[in-house]
């Protein structure tokens, strides 16, 4: 079966195969559920579940800061605009989970900081330069903080040998990674999850999977990150994550600690959890953290929160997110074919408006189930 948009598709169910159940794959199967289409997403993994053990899908293994401000510190002005569609469409998507399901993803958007100690003032202000180069109206301007605006904003956030330079990002956000995805998997209720079946290409209509059958479809959705490699030049950048219990410890906004040689960040997790982490290492190794990157990002995450000395390590995770040679995402759409790939380090801030875009791509008239008109970049 070939696909063709046109107006008369959107007035019938389609089927639907999606290849790869990762951030991407869950978000469109969710979304294409709740307009009445047929879906089947099928992924090597086992099941839907957060493993934790370095092959499960990319987008469980983020602390899901949503940063279009701080990210304009190594990515275009279009890849910001993306995500400030998509914090928008974030808050629409987290609270249509919680209202109606019996996972409620945590969702904040007051802001974020980027902290830097004295001695590395130097990089923060290259940093916050490229910031004010590549910042575009409406978009809101990093705003610096005074002593006393920081303590007010976040009293346990102090330097360990001296004042914090601090600024304020405003309007930026973060979300609760694994129950976003659990949720979006147990409410795309009408789909057909196929676990543990890799799918080894997609084409127009059509998913071949490893064990030779093909699945014959209206639309082939290919969101396999780095399995889709025989079909993208798509490469692995590791990220490291480190799961604190932190009870008592006060931080409601997420953080970026500048430094020469790190860019490390510091989310609030509900449950007294934090995570720390850091998300570029040009290496497509899934072991475990080593010692030395435990030691650096825990020593970093203290020397800015020092009542993190009595946390206790929960676990720590590893995993591979998808990248493309020039680190931009990159969306194709023919009849009866999508394929969204290259999220990089900006899986959780793009998604959702690169599933839309996607989306209308196949079929012009398409309209998001929370949206009640169409959102243009």
């Amino acid at each position: 079966m070939t696909s063709h948009s046109t107006e008369q598709d959107a007035a019938r169910p389609l089927r639907i195969g999606i290849a790869g159940a990762g951030l991407l794959g869950r978000l469109l199967a969710w979304t294409l559920c709740k307009a009445g289409h047929q879906v089947s997403v099928f992924d090597p993994s086992p099941g839907p579940a957060a493993r934790f053990d370095g092959h499960q899908a990319a987008g469980l293994t983020a602390a899901g800061m949503l940063s279009p401000l701080a990210e304009l510190d190594q990515a275009d002005p279009d890849v910001a605009a993306l995500g400030w569609r998509s914090l928008d469409r974030w808050r629409d998507i987290t609270a249509a989970l919680a209202h109606t399901g019996p996972l409620a993803p945590c969702f904040r958007q007051s802001g974020s900081l980027l902290v830097a100690h004295g001695p590395d003032l130097g990089t923060a202000h290259r940093v916050l330069q490229r910031l004010a180069q590549a910042h575009q109206p409406p978009w809101p301007a990093p705003r610096p903080l005074q002593a006393a605006e920081l303590h007010t904003l976040e009293p346990e956030l102090h330097g360990a040998q001296g004042p914090l330079h601090a600024w304020l990002l405003p309007d930026e956000g973060c979300i609760d990674t694994v129950v976003t995805m659990q949720a979006l998997h147990d409410q795309a209720c009408t789909a057909e999850w196929h676990w543990g079946q890799t799918v080894t290409d997609v084409s127009p209509g059509a998913l071949h999977l490893h064990d030779g059958h093909t699945l014959a479809v209206d639309w082939a959705i290919d969101v396999r990150g780095t399995g889709a490699r025989a079909s993208l030049p798509v490469r692995g950048v590791r990220g490291e994550l480190v799961w604190l219990h932190a009870p008592g410890v006060r931080l409601t906004r997420p953080v970026r600690l500048l430094h020469p040689r790190h860019r490390v960040y510091i989310v609030p997790r509900p449950g007294d959890v934090v995570l720390v982490g850091a998300s570029e290492l040009e290496s497509e190794d899934r072991s475990g953290v080593s010692l030395r990157s435990a030691v650096e990002l825990m020593a970093a995450a203290h020397s800015v929160l020092p009542a993190l000395a009595e946390a206790r390590i929960l676990r720590t995770d590893t995993n591979l997110r998808p990248a493309l040679p020039d680190h931009r995402p990159r969306l194709h759409a023919e009849p009866g074919l999508l394929r969204i790939n290259g999220l990089y380090r900006h899986g959780w801030l793009l998604a959702p408006a690169l599933v839309e875009d996607g989306l209308r791509h196949l079929m012009p008239t398409f309209t998001p189930p929370l949206s009640p008109t169409p959102v243009t970049a």
